[in-house]
């Protein structure tokens, strides 16, 4: 990306924001390396927050950041409890993410924040059995950063 265009790209994520609250960055899955989705802006919007999730496609990583948006927005997330109306087809849950693990994913939210704090949280779902990372029966690619 050319400095035009990463200058055009950083305008629409601040447009976003300013018009949604948000913006939701999602990168495709390649040979080899995991898709991941995340938000930036939500912090400084709505006090929850921001959220990375790793191992879906980009419209359910869409859904799932939006819902949650609407869900906890102003208010408290649960952290390390299991969800169960996040979205109509699996629980989920949330775990903590030090920023500093994020560095390399999540490049928009570090260029809006600059030195400002900010946190984020990963969102972590079950594989096809319904079993999660924690479970001996786990079976999925899932990067967890949280761990």
């Amino acid at each position: 990306m050319n400095k035009e265009q990463k200058q055009k790209y950083f305008e629409k994520v601040y447009r976003n924001i300013e018009q949604y609250g948000f913006h939701m960055t999602c990168v495709m899955e390649e040979t080899e390396f995991t898709p991941f989705g995340y938000s930036t802006g939500i912090f400084h919007s709505f006090e929850i927050p921001e959220l990375f999730i790793s191992g879906l496609p980009s419209g359910l990583t869409s859904e799932l950041i939006e819902n949650y948006v609407e869900k906890y927005k102003f208010k408290t997330v649960p952290i390390n409890r299991k969800i169960n109306d996040l979205i109509d087809r699996f629980p989920v849950y949330f775990i903590e993410v030090k920023n500093e693990l994020l560095t390399e994913y999540t490049l928009s939210s570090f260029k809006f924040y600059e030195n400002s704090e900010f946190k984020y949280l990963q969102l972590i779902f079950p594989d096809l059995n319904g079993h999660f990372p924690n479970e001996s029966e786990y079976d999925y690619d899932q990067e967890i950063l949280g761990e």
